[in-house]
């Protein structure tokens, strides 16, 4: 082959540049997701205007939403995620570096002793330098590496670095969301437990003082020691109950402190003073919107995206490489000469895969198979999002038929109690009748109590299955620090 024919080969091979290799990758339509026009629950729960960017707001407490905007700002779940949202930045400018030449410089001063009258073949430039006594000779050089994207393999992972991207962000969202949720779930059974507690407390002293008429009753020979041993039987079962409440809200503050990025306690000042369980106004939304807002479904959509860029990646490696090489170099004995002596030289190479076994084929299936995985993971996520949603507004709707009813339940058994009470007194009812009376009261305002926090939690849950929560959230410090690594001191070297 001519040198003409070589030049001509490596042009049209340059020509090539423009072709991309793989499938172009097309979003799911929303009946390819199965997603429905309207959620199944939607009638039975009234539209509230909520901004669903701070749903904690609505809930119009003042401790809840100073400890959610805390959390997104402190939580160390969402300073990894910030994290490794950087890192995917890196990536995407790590395969871009790979569509540009690659470009190199090298120097050298070399000194010859006692050479008079000898001369020196310098292989780097292809030249004879003549030198006389101590000589010192200059070299200079510079090369320079492009390879050409004849089939769009690079391009594509550009294309699949850019996705990952969108992907690490998408999943900080996610990660935000999942914070503001869960120190509203906590909260909620915080604001429970200490409802709960002072449920029994108050129980337990009307119940103290049940004992107490019970234990004259019995000195006075009106009634026997049955019923002193069925009250005292019956204020244990209430205190028995206060370890565990105490415990279910130790967990729950011990959680949100965690949530917060501190260590368990932290929160303790904050939530001592006993509060309402607070509650909200519920929202309502169309199935096309939610997918659209929620970023565990934009996280998994980018996966695809990345999954179904690679593909390209590994078509191109079936297919011809064209890498272009130069260099340019010189040598004297005087510094102002480098230059001018200096010689070039181009090389352009073209590798091609001719028998490989079958392992590029085979990686290409692979990837195939591994886009598919994403696929169907995607339209996993997709249901699950409306599966979250549909359970929420169900969740809801039961907790206030529940509460409405057991509302009901506890004023009836408050006013029970007050007959039983006097009742007894006079002697006109048995100990075991008043006992039932109590029983049922502590009962309904227990019940009552869960019902309000079930649809606190329920209403939480669906701000979170509608994908609110991510929208307001600061941007971690992590996802932008440049240049600094936060190290923590080595236990054995701390005062």
């Amino acid at each position: 082959m001519t040198r003409n024919d070589t030049l001509s080969v490596l042009l049209a091979l340059a020509l090539l540049g423009g072709c991309t290799v793989g499938p172009e990758y097309r979003g799911a339509s929303p009946s390819a997701l199965k997603v429905p026009a309207q959620f199944r629950s939607a009638a039975v729960v009234p539209t509230a205007a909520v901004d669903l960017a701070r749903w904690w707001t609505g809930f119009g407490d003042p401790v809840l939403t100073g400890l959610v905007e805390q959390s997104l700002a402190q939580n160390l779940d969402v300073d990894a995620a910030g994290a490794r949202l950087r890192q995917a930045r890196a990536s995407v400018a790590t395969a871009r570096s790979a569509q540009l030449p690659t470009l190199g410089a090298s120097a050298s001063v070399g000194r010859s002793i006692g050479n008079s009258g000898r001369s020196i073949f310098d292989p780097t430039t292809g030249t004879t330098l003549s030198t006389g006594g101590d000589t010192t000779v200059y070299r200079a050089g510079f090369d320079a590496a492009y390879e050409v994207d004849l089939f769009g393999g690079i391009r594509r992972s550009v294309e699949a670095a850019r996705a990952d991207e969108g992907a690490a962000l998408a999943n900080l969202q996610s990660a935000q969301q999942t914070v503001a949720s869960e120190v509203g779930l906590n909260y909620v059974a915080a604001r429970l437990a200490q409802r709960r507690l002072r449920i029994a407390r108050d129980n337990l002293a009307s119940q103290d003082e049940t004992v107490q008429i019970v234990g004259w009753r019995v000195q006075a020979g009106l009634v026997s020691s049955l019923d002193l041993e069925q009250a005292r039987q019956l204020r244990a079962q209430t205190a028995a109950t206060i370890p565990a409440l105490e415990n279910n809200y130790a967990n729950a503050a011990n959680r949100i402190a965690v949530l917060l990025g501190e260590a368990p306690g932290a929160v303790d000042a904050v939530l001592a003073p006993d509060s309402a369980i607070p509650l909200a106004p519920p929202a309502n939304d169309i199935p096309g919107a939610v997918i659209q807002r929620r970023p565990d479904v934009a996280a998994a959509e980018r996966s695809l995206a990345a999954e179904t860029a690679r593909i390209g990646v590994q078509q191109a490696e079936l297919y011809p490489a064209l890498r272009l090489t130069g260099s340019f170099a010189g040598s004297d004995t005087n510094v102002g000469d480098v230059v001018s002596r200096a010689i070039g030289n181009v090389l352009g190479a073209v590798s091609a895969p001719i028998f490989q076994g079958g392992r590029l084929r085979a990686a290409v299936e692979g990837q195939r198979a591994s886009t598919d995985a994403a696929l169907a993971n995607y339209r996993q996520v997709v249901l699950t999002a409306l599966e979250e949603v549909e359970n929420a507004l169900s969740a809801l709707s039961t907790s206030e038929r529940r509460e409405r009813e057991i509302l009901v339940a506890e004023t009836a058994s408050r006013n029970a109690v007050l007959y039983a009470r006097s009742q007894y007194r006079a002697g006109l009812i048995d100990f075991q009748t008043l006992l039932d009376s109590e029983r049922s009261l502590l009962s309904s305002q227990d019940n009552r109590a869960t019902a309000r926090a079930d649809r606190a939690t329920a209403t939480v849950q669906l701000y979170k299955a509608l994908g609110g929560g991510w929208q307001s959230a600061p941007l971690p410090a992590s996802a932008t620090r440049n240049g600094t690594i936060a190290v923590l001191p080595d236990p054995a070297t701390r005062p």
